[in-house]
């Protein structure tokens, strides 16, 4: 499964660099355009907000690849090994079956809106929801790698919390 995700794992990576470029860049753009040509820019605002859902959506799986999401280690640590591998195992399969369900309800969502636009910015509905749709894909396919690591790893994740 690992090789398969790698390359999908590298897109997300310079995908999301490439986004929170874009987020950065926006707002400099509208204080440049603003208060240099004293012209500003219109839906920049709205752009701003578009790339950081974007953002957040996208760059959801990659944080997850790597560990970065909030797992109460301290209270998991207090566990015996075996109740705390089958919770983790459980919380797995739990995101898996969340964010597939937000998948599919964003990609019917997005079906039955096809026609639909943004206000400011007049963008399809279906590239607004978009990184929603994709995002949550992405998660669960980064869940359902994480279940099956565990899984056959037939022990918890070790827990290394560095507190300052």
């Amino acid at each position: 499964m690992s090789a398969f995700l790698s390359p999908l794992r590298v897109a997300v990576r310079w995908a999301s660099l490439a986004l929170l470029f874009l987020l950065i860049a926006t707002p400099l753009a509208q204080i440049v355009m603003r208060s240099i040509f004293n012209v500003p820019m219109a839906g920049a605002e709205e752009l701003a907000r578009y790339f950081l859902i974007c953002l957040t959506f996208i760059a959801a799986s990659h944080v997850t690849a790597i560990g970065g999401q909030i797992r109460m280690e301290e209270f998991q640590a207090m566990i015996p090994a075996t109740p705390r591998w089958l919770l983790q195992l459980l919380i797995e399969l739990a995101g898996v079956a969340m964010f597939a369900l937000i998948s599919v309800a964003a990609f019917v969502t997005i079906r039955n809106n096809l026609t639909n636009q943004t206000a400011t910015l007049e963008m399809p509905f279906w590239l607004f929801m978009g990184p929603l749709a994709l995002g949550a894909l992405l998660l669960s396919l980064e869940t359902f790698a994480t279940f099956v690591h565990t899984l056959v790893r037939r022990r918890p994740e070790d827990k290394h919390t560095t507190l300052t």
